[in-house]
């Protein structure tokens, strides 16, 4: 029978950033030396459901007044039609990054993010816990992108939860597998999903021993989700701060970057990074599907 793998949780250790560090024990993954050395995700075999494929997708997903107050209007996905450009290179391969790909790949233990803060600030995010992977549920996925997703086919989602170089901000990454054709997925990212979904802020990742012990739904603060037209994949993002406090009103990070803005969740740069790093992700995502189709490719001859 042929098998796929599935992710397992890394259990992380991260105290709090007034311990103490271990002299001698820094290294990328815990560069500030904290007791406890990170654990590397394994990858373990699961069967693989066999699902069949149309030979075209014509979906029209109509979201209605009523999610998240009522907040989005509607988004239309185009059907794929005979004479539409192939799919980009490494499409297919792409499809199965969540179980082939090594999970330090999907995500790494640190991520630079040169740029992402305001002003141009530049940011190093360190890996402090990771979820296996899920299925499409409201527990991993925003309601309307679920909502969204679903006619497409919603493969499977990965979280992981990164800190920044201070360990005063906390941020959450999702990457959803979608089953959408190329037309389709171009069409997603054509609509400017992030825009169109209202407050549909997406869950955190907390992680019990760590800075994002306290890291829920009401600390989510800056968000954002990047639709990439040449991967099946959305990525999300949510930040918020380490120390627990909860806020409001998660914003946007087109709302939260904006000129003038004061209020903490601004001035704290958490939208720039929320945006930033679902770019960041996307950069790696690419970079991981050239490495996959060069292998296949090598193979083949």
């Amino acid at each position: 029978m042929e098998t796929t793998t599935r992710l397992r949780p890394v259990r992380e250790a991260w105290p709090s950033p007034s311990a103490a560090p271990v002299p001698g024990t820094a290294h990328e993954g815990n560069p500030y030396g904290y007791p406890g050395a990170e654990s590397t995700t394994r990858l373990r075999p699961v069967p693989r459901k066999r699902t069949g494929r149309a030979v075209a997708v014509a979906s029209c997903v109509v979201l209605g007044v009523g999610l998240i107050g009522g907040a989005l209007a509607g988004v239309w996905l185009a059907a794929a039609e005979p004479g539409k450009p192939a799919e980009p290179a490494g499409y297919g391969e792409a499809r199965s990054l969540w179980h082939n790909a090594p999970v330090d790949t999907l995500f790494p233990r640190t991520v630079a993010g040169p740029g992402a803060g305001p002003g141009t600030a530049a940011r190093t995010w360190t890996r402090i816990v990771v979820a296996p992977d899920t299925p499409c549920t409201p527990a991993a996925l925003a309601p309307n992108l679920l909502a969204t997703l679903r006619p497409l086919g919603c493969e499977r989602v990965l979280r992981a939860t990164y800190t920044d170089a201070t360990a005063s901000s906390v941020i959450t990454v999702g990457l959803v597998f979608t089953g959408a054709d190329a037309p389709t997925q171009g069409t997603l990212a054509a609509r400017g999903l992030a825009t169109r979904l209202g407050q549909d802020v997406p869950p955190a990742l907390p992680g019990p021993g760590t800075v994002a012990a306290d890291f829920g739904a009401a600390q989510r603060a800056g968000w954002w989700l990047t639709t990439p037209a040449d991967l099946p994949v959305v990525v999300t993002a949510v930040s918020g701060f380490a120390d627990g406090r909860a806020v409001d009103r998660p914003q946007r990070a087109d709302t939260a970057m904006g000129r003038g803005r004061t209020d903490a969740v601004a001035q704290s740069g958490l939208g720039h990074e929320a945006k930033a790093i679902t770019e960041r992700f996307t950069a790696l995502l690419r970079s991981a599907v050239a490495a996959a189709t060069q292998k296949k490719e090598g193979e083949d001859r």
